[in-house]
């Protein structure tokens, strides 16, 4: 299942393709016992993703074989085993994919000529994704993080291994010249080839960076590294090889840290905008200033969910299942200000007070 959303990525999956393109939405869980009806809930709507495809006469008898079988491909890589939030299927004649999010989703199918890709936009956003290099002299891994953990990411040639025998090491003692293992050239190039694979990645998928291990190893990153250079730096050793646990337990006060103080920052944005009058506040108001490409800051609780229908002037509630009624409207917005160039923050849930959910600042 895929999890990692880069700019190059998104852009394919918003490219027009052959119809039907499907996109099969249904919310996950983690725990028990409220994961036991994830499987009866993706099997239900993967059936209604088939029949919407079946009874659709613009679908000819060949694309409908295919986006039907591309669609159980999809459902034999779900891994609800490990779920998180939301699942969401791309299926198209020749291709699928799965996607697994860190945010709920609401259950539906779409049929267009594109992939429905605001939900990703939004978990992506969400999810304050980082980078965490784990350093030692014979192997340097790369993890991924997110809202609650890390797992290992095999990008980009990661992890890097080599062997610490140096085939000369007889002689070098022998003659007093046996440097230790950070002063060592080839470990020198070793951490070298890791900061040169990084920043590929990094080019790809630009997210911040924290870099794990011994103290002699971030001071040499320091004097050769460039991508690892400006990185978090957590002296902290033994992560190379994990367990994911711990390399989340290391970082975890640092991602926390963060996460106040870019709340504290969007705090002091929001007021200073309330004094300017460049400041949106509440889900109509908010959305009508993201429509008209205004919005320069948006602040969201990440818990914030809205059901709600477009009566032509406002938006006005509506209850999940009513007709036209639009259960994602919060992603909609989140999506749309960042199509705009808007900086997106999500805070915790009551940081944002009387702005009920979701506020903005303006750029006039």
């Amino acid at each position: 299942m895929e999890h990692a959303l880069s700019p190059a990525t998104l852009s394919e999956l918003r490219s027009p393709r052959p119809y039907p393109a499907v996109s099969v939405l249904t919310p996950t869980h983690r725990r028990e016992p409220d994961n036991a009806q994830d499987p009866v809930r993706l099997r239900n709507v993967v059936a209604e993703a088939k029949k919407q495809v079946e009874a659709d006469p613009a679908v000819t008898r060949e694309l409908r074989a295919d986006v039907v079988e591309q669609l159980d491909r999809a459902v034999a890589e779900v891994d609800l085993a490990h779920a998180e939030e939301g699942l969401v299927i791309f299926a198209a004649p020749g291709e699928h994919q799965v996607w697994s999010l860190a945010r709920t989703v609401p259950e539906r199918v779409v049929l267009s000529d594109t992939f429905l890709t605001r939900n990703l936009v939004a978990a992506q956003a969400a999810e304050r994704p980082f980078w965490v290099l784990s350093v030692s002299a014979d192997r340097v891994t790369l993890w991924n993080g997110g809202v609650d953990r890390v797992t290992e990411e095999r990008r980009g040639g990661f992890p890097l291994t080599r062997s610490l025998e140096d085939p000369d090491a007889e002689r070098k003692e022998r003659i007093g010249d046996l440097p230790s293992t950070f002063r060592d050239e080839r470990t020198r190039q070793f951490l070298r080839d890791a900061d040169t694979a990084l920043g590929e990645v990094l080019r790809e998928h630009p997210r911040p960076l924290y870099v794990t291990g011994e103290t002699a190893a971030l001071s040499l990153l320091d004097e050769i590294g460039t991508v690892t250079k400006d990185a978090g730096h957590l002296p902290h050793g033994g992560l190379a090889s994990g367990p994911p646990d711990a390399v989340w337990q290391a970082v975890r006060p640092v991602i926390a840290a963060r996460a106040r103080q870019s709340a504290e920052e969007v705090a002091g944005e929001l007021e200073s905008a309330r004094g300017r009058k460049e400041f949106a506040a509440g889900l109509d108001e908010v959305w009508q200033s993201a429509a008209e490409g205004r919005i320069r800051l948006l602040a969201v609780e990440e818990n914030y969910r809205a059901t709600v229908r477009d009566d032509g002037d406002h938006l006005v509630p509506a209850a999940s299942g009513d007709l036209d009624a639009r259960e994602d409207i919060v992603d909609e917005i989140v999506e749309r200000c960042l199509e705009t160039g808007a900086d997106v923050r999500f805070v915790p849930d009551g940081a944002l007070g009387d702005a009920k959910g979701i506020a903005g600042v303006l750029r006039y």
